[in-house]
């Protein structure tokens, strides 16, 4: 095989991986949107928007130290473990519908997670100053070695290395997504939130939002193996 010919190969590898999980995520994003849009249209049971469900929950859990606070934006909600607050998007703060009672309280599950020292958790906030700097630089080291890789190959090495630290990462969290799902599910069928058939629905409009993380992972995954092949072929 010339190296013409193994340029041109992984080339197409790399736009299959590229337009492959482009595609993939575009649908997991459409999905979720279409779930949300859907739940929300949905009361919940005893009429509490996402910010009342998100204090009841932390309380509930003997949670005080922790703020619940609005931020503009659509799905950019997130719990911060360094201010210990709960941010919620408008939507979900003054919505009192399934979609936003699901958020916040999957929100209000990496809280308890945090104030439970949950192990995955742990490692993930242990890995965060590694990915920043990680972040920051893989793919300028990554065009780099590409461009150099039968010069300096060694170059290529640590833009994989940097990089498998973000493939970490993501994997990382799934467990993390998950666990606090559970939690949030767990506490909103126990406090009569939803009721029997909008459990269901709490349920899928969380497992679609963590079908982008699994996206994530699974792209990252690819990207990674495919350098790794690159820098093994480079002599072929």
């Amino acid at each position: 095989m010339t190296p013409e010919t193994g340029l041109m190969g992984g080339n197409i590898i790399y736009w299959v991986i590229f337009i492959g999980t482009a595609l993939l995520s575009w649908l997991v994003s459409a999905n979720l949107k279409r779930k949300f849009a859907l739940y929300s249209k949905i009361p919940t049971e005893r009429g509490m928007t996402g910010r009342e469900v998100a204090e009841k929950m932390l309380h509930d859990q003997d949670i005080y130290d922790v703020k619940v606070e609005c931020v503009e934006g659509q799905l950019t909600d997130h719990y911060n473990p360094q201010t210990k607050v709960v941010n919620l998007s408008r939507g979900v703060y003054e919505g009192a519908n399934v979609a936003a009672a699901a958020v916040a309280a999957h929100e209000c599950g990496h809280a308890v997670q945090h104030a439970t020292a949950y192990s995955w958790l742990m490692l993930r906030s242990k890995l965060v100053p590694v990915v920043s700097f990680a972040s920051r630089w893989v793919m300028w080291v990554i065009l780099g070695g590409l461009f150099l890789v039968n010069t300096f190959p060694n170059l290529l090495l640590v833009g994989i290395v940097l990089f498998g630290f973000t493939t970490l990462f993501s994997f990382v969290t799934l467990p993390v997504e998950i666990n606090a799902s559970k939690r949030a599910l767990v506490w909103l069928e126990n406090h009569s939130v939803t009721s029997y058939q909008s459990q269901e629905q709490a349920q899928g409009a969380l497992k679609a939002a963590a079908y982008t993380y699994v996206v994530a992972a699974i792209s990252s995954l690819a990207s990674l193996l495919y350098y790794i092949a690159i820098y093994l072929g480079r002599r072929d």
